[in-house]
């Protein structure tokens, strides 16, 4: 299974904030929309993403508050990227080793989409749960040997 074939499930809407962004906005948006993270874009290219491990440790440091602080300040300005044919296990790796909770996925340098812990561990527990009705299924179709042997007596 690829990145892909995850963003052709969740769709590719995106959400973006400038370097520029006062930080309140930014994190306003995210709460409005529900969302933990906003990939940060400059000039068509992406420089950084924002999530929500970004803006607390910025509260934290600001005694409670995010302050006049801009995006540019908090974002993650090497954020782990991916492609559309990346396998999902390099995926799962990747963001393990890292802690990552979301990764931006780039055609060469075109943002397609961004996707999640939580997407990646959906795919697979989606995946494993179609191989178990498949297997299952496969199972109950089993063809019985013609041995002459009664299964009940065994001989």
């Amino acid at each position: 299974m690829k990145v892909a074939d995850i963003l052709r499930v969740k769709g590719s809407t995106l959400f973006t904030v400038t370097p520029e962004q006062a930080l309140a906005e930014a994190t306003r948006t995210m709460s409005e929309l529900d969302i933990g993270s906003l990939v940060v874009m400059d000039h068509g290219d992406l420089v950084g993403m924002l999530t929500f491990r970004e803006v607390i440790q910025a509260v934290v440091r600001n005694g409670g508050g995010v302050g006049t602080s801009i995006v540019r300040t908090v974002m993650d300005d090497a954020p782990l990227t991916c492609t559309p044919e990346t396998e999902i296990d390099e995926v799962r790796r990747m963001m393990l080793m890292r802690h990552a909770r979301y990764m931006p996925v780039l055609d060469k340098r075109t943002l397609m989409g961004v996707i999640s812990f939580y997407d990646v561990a959906k795919a697979v527990v989606d995946s494993q749960d179609f191989e178990n009705r498949m297997l299952k299924a496969y199972i109950r179709d089993w063809p019985v040997e013609e041995t002459g042997e009664s299964p009940s007596t065994g001989g």
